[in-house]
């Protein structure tokens, strides 16, 4: 072998090796963006997520970025477009993540989600079929559990009529329905379950859907497996200790299990929820 021929093989194995090495890195110390559906304000959902990403990044070496969009519409916006490598959205978002960028559900917690519908205690109506004619809040046109379901169960098996009222967050939505601004709102259990004894205590269930399995973690086919691996059991390891199951309950996934596309989200698209979709201005 020629020495020109034998420098050349030298400096292509450098290159290589380069190569592998830039692609391990990015693969432990990259930068990842992880998006939160805006269902709270954004003081909150901050002060929930932080410290999770936090602890993921210094179990796995990974620098997990939280990205919470200032409207619900701006993030279907983000995801649509493929934007966050990481993602926690409502059940039917993530059908929406699936056909549009082959968003893959990978965690969820098992706990079912349930719309609900609450009243003040005091209210004359003690039956869903009381609201026909009413106001209901909603935090959100496309909020999935609290609202786009909610509505099309309303509308397509109980068959009521009703004004709805879009207001930004499930606080805001038990607000206004304690101060009797709306007759009845639309949250789920999880966000009710989060507010405090006061508010909750003027408050009652009138209704509850059917149940649908929770809000998921998905991830975008572009990050690599052995990172999106690494993120898993990150957050599957919580579990195992005190401090992680308290980080865990505050983002309302303390019991953690795999998600499943095609058993525990695709159906929905077959409910033809599509139908009760609105197009929000960002």
């Amino acid at each position: 072998m020629n020495l020109n021929r034998l420098n050349l093989i030298r400096s292509l194995s450098v290159v290589i090796l380069a190569f592998y090495a830039t692609i391990s890195h990015a693969e432990t110390a990259g930068t990842y963006t992880f998006s939160v559906v805006p269902q709270f304000k954004p003081a909150q959902l901050q002060r929930e997520w932080a410290p999770v990403l936090e602890r993921i990044s210094n179990e796995t070496g990974l620098k997990l970025k939280l990205v919470i969009a200032p409207t619900i519409p701006k993030f279907e916006t983000e995801f649509g477009k493929g934007t966050p490598d990481f993602a926690y959205m409502n059940p039917y978002q993530s059908v929406l993540a699936m056909k549009g960028n082959g968003y893959l559900p990978v965690l969820r917690d098992k706990k079912p989600l349930n719309g609900i519908l609450v009243v003040r205690k005091d209210s004359p109506y003690k039956k869903v079929q009381d609201l026909n004619g009413k106001i209901i809040g909603f935090p959100s046109p496309n909020s999935f559990g609290a609202s786009l379901y909610m509505r099309a169960l309303l509308s397509e098996e109980i068959k009521i009529k009703f004004t709805p009222r879009y207001l930004n967050n499930h606080t805001l939505v038990f607000r206004h329905a304690a101060l009797g601004h709306v007759d009845a709102g639309g949250s789920v259990n999880s966000a009710f379950n989060d507010e405090s004894p006061e508010m909750r205590n003027q408050l009652t269930v009138l209704y509850q859907t059917p149940d649908v399995a929770s809000h998921p973690i998905v991830v975008h086919p572009r990050v690599t497996a052995a990172v999106r691996k690494s993120v898993i059991n990150s957050l599957l390891g919580m579990q195992q200790d005190a401090e992680g199951r308290a980080l865990l309950k505050e983002i309302r996934m303390p019991n953690l299990v795999d998600a499943n596309f095609q058993n525990d989200y695709q159906p929905l698209d077959k409910l033809n929820i599509q139908k009760y979709l609105v197009q929000e201005a960002e």
